[in-house]
């Protein structure tokens, strides 16, 4: 089971146990503190758990350069009188974020580094992680939940507007979130300006271009509102997970703290060499999204999605969102009996204060696969919404299924989504090809228009193509000029 892409995880257990283990009242050390003995050893305690939970830690050359950069920035901070004191991983994870938990452990995915275009930006990121760090964030954020109760932090997110804010759709909300991203969740207003600052200090001693936090974060914001738009949804949160809202609204304030550009580096040569082939969005191994088809060429399935709804890749599930509900594809222990493992995922989802169970559960077979489903409709304060878990058995020790939740009476638009589960062929698996990130040299003749008919996407190609290079809607390209597309493999 290790190489699957879908692994069953203990949904919500890290974050209570890291507020556990804080205390409500222990006293968190100050900015200038280094790195203390005790969150050492909580950093090392959730690191295999952040790497698991986001497609493991890339190695290689591309790796060892992310790696070197952020141990650069990282003793900027005082936290560590060595390199040796930080661990910075490169994540092969095909969204856009980064985040650090104590104990110096610093994170990124390959997807956010592709984005950026130049090592300063790099340093900005990773600079950024150090300063929730250093200021002992994610503590303070803990400290606050428990005081405050942790699920009243759980309920604050995931499903709250389909579902409002009743204990059942709180309970919902805790089954569409990875563990990882509760240990990352939300940071304040203050919380990430105060990282900024702290990031662009650190800039400045490496001697970066201290504009590189603002910049990085203008790429963000643009690729937030290209992604909400191609996918028809709100651009108001953005795809750095729940750990860094709202970019945009940050990037005057980065530009304005940084000041004119002063002279300091942005080694963007290096910076293109070092990431040219680097892997772009969905890694077959854990399965690709192709517009609004899912499919996973290891594991033999593949499924498309509601017209309307987007899909969400993580090592973990496939979750499905659209306007009408949500849904979830992933696995769980199987013994094979189909209408156990369909009751067990009731169970589970009503956890240990709730009842839950279908109202109905029915044995069916989809494209040659075995199938039940079962569904229960739940009052959610004023409103109800129907449940449906649909399952599948791809082996007498192996079944996957489907999570949904839509508004009651609303949740046949996941019908064409659950009769579309089929098993591929290895023909078909082994066609499918990753896309790489490819560097290249602008040539005489050459145009924004024309290089981005390279891009190896069927639509919005030149609006990829300018996000992806930090180019203005007006900007043109010059002889000689280093560029990013992305392209097949091979």
């Amino acid at each position: 089971m290790a190489r699957l892409a879908f692994r069953m995880l203990a949904l919500g257990a890290a974050p209570l146990a890291l507020a556990g283990c804080m205390g409500a009242g222990a006293p968190i050390p100050s900015a200038s503190t280094p790195i203390t003995q005790t969150e050492a050893q909580q950093g090392a305690q959730y690191h295999p758990q952040f790497l698991a939970q986001f497609g493991g830690a890339m190695s290689g050359p591309q790796a060892a350069y992310v790696e070197q950069v952020g141990k650069n920035i990282a003793v900027q901070s005082g936290l560590g009188n060595a390199r040796e004191s930080f661990t910075v991983s490169l994540l092969n994870s095909p969204v856009h974020n980064a985040f650090a938990v104590p104990g110096g452990y610093i994170y990124t995915t390959r997807q956010l580094v592709t984005l950026m275009n130049n090592e300063a930006e790099l340093a900005a990121v990773l600079g950024h992680e150090v300063g929730h760090v250093a200021a002992r964030h994610s503590q303070r954020r803990q400290q606050a939940a428990q005081r405050n109760s942790i699920f009243g932090l759980l309920g604050a997110i995931g499903s709250s507007i389909l579902l409002g804010d009743s204990g059942f759709g709180d309970m919902l909300s805790r089954g569409f979130l990875q563990g990882s991203q509760l240990l990352t969740l939300s940071f304040s207003r203050s919380q990430e300006l105060e990282a900024d600052d702290l990031g662009i200090q650190y800039l400045s001693r490496a001697g970066y271009d201290r504009r590189a936090m603002g910049t990085v974060l203008a790429s963000l914001a643009a690729q937030n509102s290209l992604d909400a738009r191609l996918q028809g949804r709100n651009a108001s949160v953005p795809e750095w997970a729940s750990t860094h809202p709202d970019p945009a609204s940050r990037v005057q304030g980065a530009l304005a703290k940084a000041g004119a550009a002063t002279g300091g580096v942005t080694n963007r040569d290096t910076f293109l060499t070092r990431i040219d082939g680097l892997l772009y969005g969905d890694d077959p191994k854990q399965g690709l999204i192709d517009g609004s088809r899912f499919i996973h060429p290891e594991l033999r399935l593949s499924f498309t999605a509601p017209q309307g709804f987007y899909m969400v890749n993580s090592p973990s599930a496939v979750s499905v969102n659209g306007q009408g509900g949500q849904a979830q594809l992933t696995l769980a222990a199987y013994n094979g009996n189909l209408e156990t493992y369909v009751r067990e995922q009731f169970t589970a989802l009503g956890g240990q204060n709730r009842s839950l169970a279908p109202q109905r559960l029915q044995r069916t077979t989809i494209n040659g696969l075995p199938a039940a489903y079962g569904e229960a409709r739940v009052n959610n304060g004023q409103s109800q919404v129907d449940v449906i878990v649909f399952a599948y058995e791809f082996a007498r020790d192996r079944a996957y299924h489907f999570i949904a939740i839509a508004p009651a009476g609303r949740a046949g638009v996941f019908n064409p989504m659950f009769q579309s589960m089929q098993r591929i062929s290895a023909n078909e698996a082994g066609a499918v090809v990753p896309k790489r990130l490819q560097v290249v040299t602008v040539a005489r003749g050459d145009t924004v228009s024309s290089l981005a008919r390279r891009m190896a996407y069927p639509n919005a190609q030149e609006e990829r193509f300018r996000v992806l290079n930090a180019l203005g809607s007006r900007d043109q390209l010059v002889p000689g000029q280093r560029v990013k597309l992305v392209v097949r493999a091979r």
